[in-house]
């Protein structure tokens, strides 16, 4: 699903108006109904108090609309103008004019705290936030913060219409008690990039982009900085095997990497190779890894360092697809200089985890010998030792970017919504849960993507696919094993099940004897 700039959405909502032959105000009703449509589809005409609030501008507007079409259908409504400049938008003039039509309550104009100073919220009502859109482009005045903040400690309902109120789209909050605390948000056409950033999710616990008919050419024909990945993304991204396909057609990956005591991530990430799909599997480690991994890994191939506990060279005369970096790996001088040497001959695709990162950060003259679409896997503590410190959440995606696009590398910024960063573009991904919060879980990842890459897959096809699959597993582990007790291996036990899920229907309701 692509993710609309805000520049992008008044331009789609400009050329819909042309193109369909309607006027702002009348794609205002449609965003307006489709928020009406969703509330009574789950209230039937509950006689719950609602509050709805609106600005002054398009966000109120279509908070005006709602309020028209829930009176009209018998709710308990009371609607609010947050009345925070004197400037107007026109059509929310529009729609001023007509809820005056279909009560005889009119909307109380709030100009000051107080005005809402009697106002009473209880627990078990509903708050629709219809005061600021897209376009705020400066922090609400104290007054309005004060509202939001009354709203907060009712903890009532709060649906936000688009965008929680006071939240920007493309910078960071610069006051947290601004900002609406919305317990779903229904977006428009598209959901916003910051729902998905760590530092503003937290403003809205669910969301559902509603459909309100923008132009689908030009839906279909821009391109935008970020696109959500779900099922619908990687699907097309899957490669089906052939009957008569061998091991030899689904690659080989080495896992390089492990250290005394760390051998463990290596046996983990050649594991997550294995279930991904890859046909051969090589593990190159110091000598202390060889006994384990030919014990507990009997399908893996083991090559070892001459030195017992960490990697001091790197020799080998296999000819792999791919080659996974990092795990467990250490990161001493000597397993430094090996690295570099490793780095100046190879010339097979590579994927960089751990203290395969961690020695990039510490010789940051290594970046330059890095094949171009390797993918580098970074926790965000990797990252900044990578890119540097950032300010807020934009400013980290913008430094990475530059990153990608200066080292002509795939980055994957690993969190809920894991990002993966190549040049300007970036891919969010929705599955995962924070039962993954636990070691090795990215000693997995590490070996997922190797896999993909080594059966075919484009780097960068791999690394979406492969974060996909890696949080789709969790998430179906974390039936049987809950948050705390998800380990990295279980994460592997079921990525088959994750596979298989990508093809599943969606189950249909039990049709009763009537329909039948």
């Amino acid at each position: 699903m692509k993710l609309f700039s805000k520049e992008q959405i008044y331009e789609g909502d400009r050329i819909t108006e042309e193109r369909q032959n309607i006027s702002s105000s009348d794609l205002m009703e449609r965003a307006g109904t489709q928020i009406f449509n969703w509330m009574h589809m789950r209230m039937q005409g509950a006689q719950v108090p609602i509050h709805v609030f609106c600005g002054i501008g398009n966000n109120g507007g279509d908070g005006l609309v709602l309020a028209r079409h829930l009176i009209t259908h018998g709710y308990s409504v009371v609607t609010y103008i947050v009345n925070y400049s004197d400037t107007r938008s026109k059509d929310f003039l529009v729609n001023y004019d007509r809820i005056k039509t279909v009560t005889k309550d009119w909307p109380k104009v709030l100009s000051s705290g107080r005005d809402y100073s009697e106002i009473v919220i209880e627990e078990k009502d509903i708050i629709v936030d219809g005061v600021f859109g897209i376009g705020l482009n400066r922090p609400p005045a104290d007054w309005v913060k004060e509202l939001f903040m009354l709203w907060r400690a009712s903890k009532a309902f709060t649906l936000s219409v688009d965008v929680p109120s006071g939240l920007y789209t493309d910078r960071a909050v610069d006051d947290e008690d601004a900002v609406v605390y919305a317990g779903y948000t229904l977006s428009f056409q598209s959901p916003k990039l910051v729902f998905f950033l760590p530092e503003t999710a937290k403003y809205t616990v669910q969301w559902e982009a509603l459909d309100i008919g923008i132009d689908r050419a030009y839906l279909f024909e821009t391109e935008t900085e970020a696109e959500l990945i779900s099922k619908h993304e990687v699907l097309p991204i899957y490669k089906p095997r052939d009957k008569f396909s061998h091991k030899g057609h689904f690659g080989h990956v080495m896992i390089l990497g492990g250290s005394y005591g760390k051998i463990g991530a290596v046996n983990l990430a050649c594991r997550g190779a294995f279930a991904a799909g890859t046909g051969l599997v090589t593990a190159y480690t110091p000598e202390c890894g060889y006994h384990s991994l030919q014990a507990l890994l009997p399908e893996a191939m083991v090559i070892t360092d001459s030195e017992e506990r960490h990697i001091e060279s790197i020799n080998f005369d296999i000819e792999p697809s791919v080659i996974g970096v990092g795990v467990g790996m250490g990161t001493n001088d000597e397993t430094l200089n090996a690295f570099e040497e490793f780095l100046k001959s190879n010339k097979v695709p590579l994927v960089i985890d751990a203290d395969g990162i961690n020695l990039l950060a510490k010789k940051k003259a290594l970046l330059k010998l890095l094949p171009e679409f390797t993918v580098l896997t970074p926790h965000p503590k990797e990252l900044e030792r990578l890119i540097g410190s950032w300010s807020d959440d934009f400013d980290k995606l913008n430094k990475t970017k530059a990153f990608s696009k200066k080292y002509k590398v795939i980055v994957l910024v690993k969190g809920a919504n894991s990002i993966t960063v190549f040049g300007d573009k970036l891919y969010i991904n929705t599955t995962g849960n924070p039962g993954m919060a636990t070691a090795s879980s990215g000693d997995v990842l590490t070996g997922i993507i190797s896999g993909l890459i080594a059966q075919g897959y484009e780097p960068l096809a791999a690394t979406i696919f492969g974060v996909y699959l890696h949080g789709r597993s969790a998430d179906i582990s974390l039936e049987d094993y809950g948050y705390q007790s998800l380990m990295a291996s279980h994460i592997i036990e079921t990525i088959g099940e994750a596979y298989i899920d990508l093809f599943k229907q969606p189950e249909q309701p039990e049709q009763t004897e009537e329909e039948q």
